[in-house]
């Protein structure tokens, strides 16, 4: 995979929500590639984030996509809500999916790119008879439900087990890792096989989050 293919996508869980405007257009402004949406439900993941109503209005700004990761459970009663609130990229668990072929399948008919995430627990090799249908594989590099923990170091071994997966099947899937990402570990993340990198705390809780954005990308460079 080429360096600059990496995109970088933003985690608006960590932005300022009583600025939320001005941190879209931050985005829109930056190199940034993917607005990065996380959807929590308090059941799936201890922790409850924003909804529908919130990811409508980020795309009434969003001159980039949106890729929305479903931290619920039951995602497939509420994918074509989020296809009307505006969801490029729409991201289950397969953790929350007894029927996960059959969730892929909803999310192309409705005209998105279909996403699987992986707790960290979770092994590549489950995804080995859907990984020709799925656009993306989201790896989930910290527990999920909560911003600013710290990166779990065996992601760059699944990392690779992944991008071996993919290679051996002939896929296309992207992979995309979550969770502690910044400067200092974007360049091994794209080295193990990571093509998207989503950064929260390193980018909303930098000074300067055009320039954090830059930096990641400059990593990878």
């Amino acid at each position: 995979m080429e360096k600059s293919s990496v995109l970088v996508a933003p985690s608006l869980l960590a932005a300022d929500f009583l600025d939320l405007g001005n941190e879209v257009e931050m985005v829109n402004r930056s190199e940034a590639d993917w607005f990065h949406l996380d959807v929590m439900d308090g059941r799936f993941v201890p922790n409850i984030s924003f909804g529908l109503p919130v990811i409508a209005h980020i795309k009434k700004k969003a001159r980039k996509p949106c890729d929305v990761h479903l931290m619920i459970e039951e995602p497939e009663k509420y994918a074509a809500e989020f296809k009307k609130a505006g969801a490029d990229i729409l991201t289950v668990h397969y953790e929350a999916c007894i029927h996960l072929h059959r969730n892929i399948q909803q999310i192309k008919g409705l005209g998105m790119k279909a996403g699987v995430a992986l707790n960290p627990h979770t092994p590549v090799s489950l995804l080995e008879n859907v990984i020709r249908d799925i656009d993306v594989v989201l790896v989930m590099s910290v527990n999920p439900g909560f911003g600013g923990q710290t990166f779990i170091e065996q992601t760059y071994h699944k990392l690779q087990q992944l991008r071996q997966l993919i290679t051996n099947s002939n896929a296309h899937a992207l992979i995309e890792v979550d969770g502690g990402v910044g400067p200092e570990n974007a360049g091994q993340l794209v080295k193990a096989g990571a093509n998207v990198l989503v950064a929260g705390s390193a980018v909303f809780s930098s000074s300067d989050p055009e320039q954090a954005i830059r930096e990641i990308k400059s990593a990878v460079q």
